[in-house]
């Protein structure tokens, strides 16, 4: 269930997810969180909130990235790639269920596609050559966007 923003003058707090461990990815990454903020978004991007960080566990890095998923409005979710990073789909899971405990501050998911891999069989089979499971859990609180310019507009009806 999609909850549009009850306040359009109020900007959305994003979650930006998806791999982060080269600097391509952070590239990538941080260029996407770029363009949701010239839309007046705030974004939690989680390797820039890392930096903070005096330690690097497990511990840690689940309550830093929860922290902001619980204070998230919207999760954009980077979806490229062979198979969805792992974290990334912990995310979606941790965040479809926020959107799904019903509480207002949490308005939807807006995956990215923009891999030719996953592309070039966009359609051709149940769930686009992503996880099922994955896609089954975006579709419940958002959508599946297949370019950057389609999720800008997807996050942009949420708000």
């Amino acid at each position: 269930m999609v909850v549009p923003n009850p306040d359009p003058a109020t900007p959305l707090r994003i979650y930006v997810a998806g791999p982060l461990f080269s600097e391509a990815e952070r590239a990538w990454l941080d260029t996407l969180a770029t363009a949701l903020r010239a839309a007046g978004h705030e974004c939690f991007v989680p390797h820039e909130e890392s930096a903070a960080l005096t330690e690097f566990t497990g511990r840690s890095i689940y309550q830093l990235d929860g922290d902001g998923l619980r204070s998230a409005n919207v999760l954009v979710a980077w979806l490229d790639g062979i198979g969805v990073d792992d974290g990334t789909a912990c995310e979606i899971g941790i965040f479809a269920e926020l959107v799904r405990s019903g509480g207002p501050q949490y308005r939807g998911i807006v995956g990215i596609v923009t891999d030719l891999r996953l592309q070039r069989r966009r359609g051709a089979v149940p769930g686009d050559g992503l996880n099922l499971f994955v896609a089954g859990a975006i579709e419940s609180a958002g959508s599946i966007c297949w370019s950057v310019d389609e999720a800008l507009a997807a996050v942009a009806r949420l708000a």
